[in-house]
């Protein structure tokens, strides 16, 4: 029975390649990830080949007879059509050529991001699609890609490597080498990833580990105080970073950041351990006739930008899965509860929103002793941690 229009677009993809007929050796190929590929089955000089005619929808029904038609009437003159195509074809550009010319221009990129690229594609793309040549790509074929990588519970790399992809697709478009760029319609056919929490060490021993590297730390000497001022008070980086030496009452052994520099816009207290305020009369010597406690390398004008402490850990081993700057906060949360300290002690240094509208009338010296008390042994805790080398 000879195909139709309205038949084949109905066709659904199996688990595997099927072959539909038309007749005269006409036929259809529909692949597991619904593409759909004409196919022509003849002999020539006793042997069976198969000559490609194109893709479907781009190919219609009506064009592919004519194609088949047309060479048909070259097998009876003699002439293999394979052959005669292979001739005349313009050479193959696949996916993987265009990826890797786009590569090639990429020259701002630092090597961690050109490597993790190239990673991506290697390991997730260049199997299935890195030989295609890239005009005969449809949407559902970088779907069933993507599939794959969400299969394992990959989503946010099936995110990232759908921008890579789309990236590579739109240099083809400006490169006249396709139309359009089929990932465009893929808007929506991911499942959203989760949004994960800042990587943490929370045991006692990654704790010690860590404090044992930032100590050792020969970088910037106030990129090493910025990291050890974080570890001490678990202050979030943007409260930190813009840490102004006005801000800060030795004497009263006191860190009381302004309102608009907090997340909550509500002025905040913390109070200094011995080993901050250690910390800062060090500290003074380098920035004290400055703004900022923790000034750029680049200006005084400027504090250290928002990457600076998570840069140093990058620079000392730690990866962004294991330990972030805005880790430190969780790291203290997580020791200091399972420690028994006094959960409500613990949120109002980390100023956190009070759970219930009765706790939200805030106070910056609600529990203030217990809080230098807190403070205090948290910091201890972090050196004794730092002493006990496995």
């Amino acid at each position: 029975m000879k195909l139709t229009d309205v038949a084949i677009r109905v066709l659904e993809p199996d688990a595997r390649t099927k072959k539909y007929f038309d007749g005269n050796g006409l036929y259809l190929e529909v692949t597991p990830s619904g593409s759909k590929y004409w196919r022509w089955k003849y002999r020539f000089e006793g042997k069976e080949k198969r000559l490609a005619l194109g893709v479907y929808p781009k190919v219609s029904l009506k064009e592919v007879r004519l194609l088949q038609k047309s060479a048909s009437i070259l097998l009876r003159e003699g002439t293999d059509p394979a052959a005669q195509k292979k001739e005349k074809q313009a050479p193959v550009i696949t996916f993987r050529h265009v990826a890797e010319e786009w590569l090639a221009k990429q020259h701002q990129w630092k090597p961690n991001h050109r490597r993790t690229v190239v990673g991506r594609l290697n390991n997730d793309v260049y199997n299935t699609l890195g030989d295609r040549p890239i005009d005969d790509l449809q949407p559902i074929d970088f779907l069933h890609t993507l599939r794959h990588i969400e299969a394992r519970g990959a989503h946010v790399t099936a995110h990232k490597v759908k921008g890579i992809c789309g990236q590579i697709c739109r240099y083809a478009v400006a490169s006249c080498i396709i139309p359009s760029d089929p990932t465009r319609d893929l808007k929506g056919a991911l499942t959203p990833p989760k949004r994960n929490h800042f990587a943490a060490f929370t045991t006692k021993e990654e704790a010690g580990a860590l404090m044992r590297v930032i100590k050792g730390y020969n970088g910037f000497f106030v990129t090493k105080c910025a990291l050890l001022m974080t570890a001490y008070t678990f202050t979030r980086q943007g409260e930190l970073r813009h840490a102004e030496w006005t801000e800060v009452g030795l004497s009263e052994r006191q860190w009381i950041i302004p309102a608009h520099k907090m997340k909550m816009k509500r002025e905040h207290l913390v109070p200094l351990s011995d080993q901050v305020m250690e910390l800062l009369l060090e500290l003074r010597k380098v920035s004290g006739q400055g703004k900022y406690l923790f000034p750029s390398l680049r200006t005084d004008e400027k504090p250290i930008s928002e990457n600076t402490c998570n840069g140093a850990l990058r620079r000392m081993g730690f990866t962004k899965d294991e330990m972030t700057a805005h880790g430190f906060r969780a790291m203290a949360s997580s020791i200091l509860n399972e420690a028994g300290y006094n959960p409500d002690v613990i949120e109002m240094q980390l100023a956190h929103v009070p759970a219930n509208k009765i706790r939200a009338a805030y106070n910056r010296a609600q529990y203030l002793p217990e809080r230098y008390k807190l403070m205090q042994d948290w910091a201890d805790m972090l050196n004794a941690f730092e002493s006990q080398k496995s």
